[in-house]
């Protein structure tokens, strides 16, 4: 007999890890190595002052103490408020405009261009919407000409001056920045539901709200909950539009200052025993917010197979009383 031959086997797999080689590469180097040395420098007294290099020098948790003791508390607090001022009304609005432009009932025209204009700006960089902004509602601008030529003001409205003005003003920034992208996204989640639901749900007689509630909100709740987290690390994150608008003071009385505006000041004095601290406090409080973000919005139930048995006990229960 002939002994069978042999077939090789040929493996592609290698060529997969080879192709993804660069990007574990740049990872490691430009990523994992200075998250690495910033956690490092963070429990080091490491700053320069004036020529002389200070550090590295082991301090401990003393960075850490030191800027719970500092304004950290309040920095975190501005960075809280502008975040909700701006990010509310951009899902509320992100949400209703979403319903509107996918609801076939009532034929929106030019649908195409309303997302063209509602998307454009997203495309325009902070600095430039800081700087119109900034000109805009200055004490001698447009808004406040404006409202005096209605005979609305009689002395120009000092919004730079004022804390809630400032903090408005940021958040209005942020709110036309984002909820264009928003919406697009959230019109992509409604349009991905099977349109036979809400036909089942119309024969059934169903509202506008009840479908909205039941059927809309429900179905795109993994997109909301992805919309919520990368929210809340963009708030985390706001610097560019305070930083320019108040050039870097977070005027009026540090009430616009924010924790990355804190963080580049203490790297502009290149303290980085204290930026690398701070730099860990963003990192923890990002990842306790996203996860009770996540376990809030995830579905405990996705087969309904608990509440089915939560049903059949009470109603043995009720056999039982019987």
């Amino acid at each position: 007999m002939q002994k069978e031959k042999k077939i090789k086997s040929i493996s592609y797999a290698k060529w997969g890890y080879i192709f993804i080689l660069p990007f574990f590469l740049t990872y490691f180097i430009f990523s994992l190595i200075p998250l690495f040395d910033t956690i490092r420098n963070s429990f080091y007294e490491y700053y320069t002052s004036g020529l002389k290099v200070i550090g590295p020098k082991w301090v401990g948790f003393q960075n850490y103490i030191s800027l719970l003791s500092a304004d950290l508390p309040k920095y975190a607090w501005n960075t809280f408020v502008m975040w909700v001022l701006g990010f509310v009304p951009q899902i509320v609005i992100a949400l209703l405009l979403a319903s509107w432009f996918t609801n076939n009932r009532m034929k929106i025209r030019g649908k195409q261009f309303f997302k063209v204009v509602i998307y454009l700006p997203n495309l325009i960089m902070a600095s430039a919407f800081a700087m119109l902004f900034f000109a805009l509602f200055s004490n001698a601008g447009p808004v406040n000409g404006i409202l005096k030529g209605l005979g609305i003001i009689s002395e120009p409205i000092r919004f730079m001056e004022s804390t809630l003005g400032a903090r408005t003003l940021v958040a209005l920034m942020n709110f036309l920045m984002w909820f264009g992208n928003t919406t697009i996204m959230l019109m992509a989640a409604i349009m991905g539901i099977n349109p036979s639901v809400f036909e089942a749900a119309e024969l059934d007689g169903c509202t506008n709200s009840q479908k909205f509630f039941r059927i809309t909100l429900p179905q795109i709740k993994p997109l909301l909950t992805y919309t919520l987290i990368t929210s809340l690390i963009g708030g985390l994150q706001m610097f560019d539009v305070p930083q320019i608008l108040t050039n870097g003071q977070g005027a009026p009385d540090r009430t616009t200052m924010t924790l990355i505006m804190f963080l580049n000041n203490h790297l502009k004095s290149k303290n980085y025993g204290m930026a690398g601290a701070l730099s860990m406090y963003l990192f923890v409080i990002s990842g306790i917010l996203c996860y009770f973000v996540f376990k809030i919005n995830m579905d405990k139930d996705p087969d309904g197979s608990r509440s089915a048995a939560k049903k059949a006990r009470k109603l043995a229960k009720k056999g039982g009383q019987a």
